[in-house]
């Protein structure tokens, strides 16, 4: 993955302008920025969510990322008031934010959620097939009987997509975390073997919480 590809779902209002800040001090560090996300978890939170090229992100990235975007954002300012600075991983239920992320992750469970409707709707829930001419494929799972399937959805036109946590898409994430790190000489013998047993919680709510904070293995305060 390059790390100057643009971004396709990106933030609006204040959001906008704490990732216009920091992505610059992101790419110089040799990162890409994910998402950024200010919410009202402890009072004010500013969730950063950034990765390697490759994919991967551990605590020793995210700190290295907080000290140089803290310097930035006292400069500019743009939060008025007191605020919790949140470094993160995209995690494994990551956002989708490049056209790439569509390509990589294609074969795994999506929820899409559009700027304007397609056919009458805003959000889609399907497998990923790949895009085509600047459109996501998705074969959805909840389409009437006679209804096109699957939709192609205008990249420019999502606001907001993400994996769905399921046993397969553990198992690519770990192997593809295997991949970048053994390409990068680091050893991956203290990771778990993806052919294991893979268990998780599940919490059908969680589905239905379009604002719930995303958590990944690597996170600097």
């Amino acid at each position: 993955m390059s790390l100057n590809e643009a971004r396709i779902v990106t933030e609006q209002g204040l959001d906008a302008r704490v990732a216009a800040i920091v992505e610059p001090v992101i790419n110089d560090l040799g990162y890409r920025l994910v998402r950024v996300k200010i919410s009202a978890a402890n009072g004010c939170t500013l969730q950063i969510m950034a990765e390697r090229p490759d994919g991967t992100m551990s605590v020793v990235d995210c700190e290295e990322i907080s000290r140089a975007v803290s310097p930035a954002l006292d400069v500019d300012d743009p939060i008025n008031r007191a605020y919790h600075l949140e470094i993160s991983s995209p995690g494994i239920d990551r956002p989708l934010v490049r056209e790439s992320d569509f390509i990589r992750w294609a074969g795994h469970e999506a929820k899409v959620e559009m700027t304007v409707p397609l056919d009458g709707r805003k959000r889609f829930r399907g497998i990923l097939t790949g895009v085509e001419a600047g459109q996501a494929i998705l074969r959805l799972i909840d389409a009437p009987e006679g209804a096109v399937n699957p939709v192609l959805l205008p990249l420019t036109d999502i606001a907001e997509a993400r994996l769905i946590l399921t046993d397969d898409l553990i198992r690519a994430a770990l192997r593809a975390e295997k991949a970048a790190l053994s390409a990068r000489g680091i050893d991956t013998s203290d990771l778990p073997d993806e052919d294991d047993d893979i268990e998780f919680e599940y919490d059908a709510a969680d589905e239905d919480d379009d604002d719930a904070e995303d958590e990944g293995p690597g996170r600097a305060n």
